[in-house]
């Protein structure tokens, strides 16, 4: 069926751009305590970083694989861990939770 089929190797069809790494790198500035957190790629999105604050405020990218992640990370001096390994950290959950009730 054509409709299922890919034209790039990128699950969503789309990879990291510039735009992506400078708002990573935005993030890494104006934040503080940020930590890095890989997320594989799956057959629905491509491998993502998502880089959390603190406070739990986060963000999430495209990037194209955890090399490049963990490249991203140490030219930025920032932690990295895997989130199949270490989990989601609770303050994320937290930052949610206020989020959510502010709403």
């Amino acid at each position: 069926m054509a409709w299922f089929r890919r034209r790039s190797g990128s699950p969503t069809g789309r990879q990291a751009n510039g735009a992506d790494i400078a708002h990573l790198e935005q993030f890494i500035q104006s934040r503080r305590g940020v930590e890095a957190f890989i997320e594989p790629r799956t057959t629905v999105t491509d491998t993502t970083v998502i880089l959390i604050a603190f406070d739990g405020e986060w963000t999430r990218r495209r990037m194209p694989n955890p090399l490049a992640v963990r490249q991203f990370a140490q030219r930025w001096s920032v932690p990295v861990y895997d989130v199949q390994l270490v989990g989601y950290p609770q303050r994320m959950r937290d930052f949610n939770e206020r989020r959510k009730r502010s709403a």
